[in-house]
């Protein structure tokens, strides 16, 4: 769990110091730093999801794992439980609400193949590589998120380790199904999430990106119906 515990202080300590510079941001410069962080997120999702559509088996299997991954989460309302949840901890100002930074937050940090493959490398070959290599980019990226929404953005580090530290627990269980075909689905997927988080932040379109997270579920389920033909 080593590089897991390294992947969360980075992001607290970079959450820390991103939000002692929250307050001191003048209001235009702000909507520069939104802006830019807006463009950035939908970048590396456009990335994400050109770089791994070729791995994928299955190229529409994405589509129809966000159109029934988004109905099951409106059914479920994962959204608005989210931002009613957050609501109670630090009530919404507009742009910058708590709750659009670390829905982003969270899709950077625990939606990536290194913070999906480090924990597996980290468990079964002692390998630390990966995480240590995301600790460092999430570092960067949890100063930018809090300078833009502010401190909060380190409740994404309690996201994280659950995230890791169940597929640490699992990873013997889990390596063999980790085909490259199947980690280019989810890598799609959160590419698409990012995308739909960039959109947000532009106030272009909320897309409710959190509601859509059960998509995540459907290639693991698919591929592993196939495996029994």
């Amino acid at each position: 769990m080593l590089g897991t515990l390294v992947n969360v202080g980075t992001i607290v300590c970079g959450s820390l110091i991103g939000g002692s510079l929250n307050k001191g941001v003048p209001p235009r410069y702000k909507t520069a730093l939104f802006d830019g962080l807006g463009l950035a997120t939908v970048a590396l999702g456009a990335n994400a999801f050109i770089g791994n559509a070729a791995k994928c088996e299955y190229p529409v299997l994405f589509i129809a794992a966000i159109a029934l991954g988004s109905v099951i989460g409106t059914a479920l309302d994962l959204d608005g439980r989210f931002q009613r949840v957050l609501g109670k901890l630090r009530p919404s100002q507009g742009r910058g609400g708590l709750a659009e930074g670390l829905s982003t937050a969270i899709m950077l940090f625990c939606i990536g193949t290194l913070s999906i493959l480090g924990p597996i490398e980290s468990r079964l070959n002692g390998n630390h590589t990966y995480l240590f290599t995301n600790a460092t980019l999430d570092f960067v990226s949890s100063i930018i998120l809090s300078a833009a929404y502010g401190r909060g953005i380190a409740l994404a580090a309690g996201v994280l380790f659950c995230w890791q530290g169940s597929i640490y627990a699992f990873a013997g269980l889990i390596a063999p199904y980790m085909s490259p075909a199947l980690l280019g689905e989810v890598s799609v997927l959160g590419g698409v999430f990012l995308i739909s988080s960039g959109l947000n932040i532009l106030q272009i379109r909320d897309c409710k990106t959190l509601n859509m997270l059960p998509a995540l579920l459907l290639p693991p389920l698919w591929y592993a119906v196939m495996s029994l033909f």
